[in-house]
């Protein structure tokens, strides 16, 4: 049980350093969300977003929606012309940015006249930042590596064992 536990630990860590680095969660309007009156291409400007990133939308979902939409819907504000995809779940939505191109988001309700689009430009990743040289010194370990020695050590003690 131990064992099985332990290893289950291990491959948790592996998974979830393998995946730092990788991928951002950004919500989109900064602190206050995806509302009105918030200026989104002065916002985006400031941002750099890869491919694998996360947009997470936050928002009323009674007053607000989110359309990925083309560029000349963006442009003209009219939704009725389609979108591509409705990012609209629950109010708190995520949007993963799969390919380097610029996507078009806008609020269908009237809102998009008012500034409530943005269009966000995507890169590819940057090249993974090479290892560190190797230190003998233990407080150049990794926390990772802290983490599961700890949590084996916290698994295999008698005390803990049922």
């Amino acid at each position: 049980m131990i064992s099985r536990l332990a290893a289950t630990l291990v491959a948790l860590v592996v998974v979830a350093e393998s995946a730092v680095g990788r991928a951002a969660l950004v919500k989109v309007g900064g602190p206050p969300g995806w509302v009105p009156n918030t200026n989104y291409t002065d916002w985006a400007s400031h941002q750099q977003f890869h491919v694998g990133d996360w947009l997470n939308f936050v928002f009323d979902k009674y007053q607000y929606d989110v359309l990925e939409v083309n560029k000349t819907v963006y442009e003209t504000c009219n939704s009725q012309a389609g979108f591509i995809t409705n990012v609209t779940r629950g109010g708190r939505d995520v949007f993963q940015l799969t390919q380097p191109r610029t996507y078009y988001f806008l609020c269908s309700r009237g809102f998009c006249w008012g500034g409530m689009k943005v269009a966000i430009s995507v890169q590819e990743p940057p090249p993974p930042v090479p290892a560190p040289a190797k230190s003998t010194a233990t407080s150049s370990a990794r926390p990772s590596l802290l983490l599961t020695v700890a949590a084996l050590s916290f698994f295999s003690n008698p005390f803990f064992s049922m």
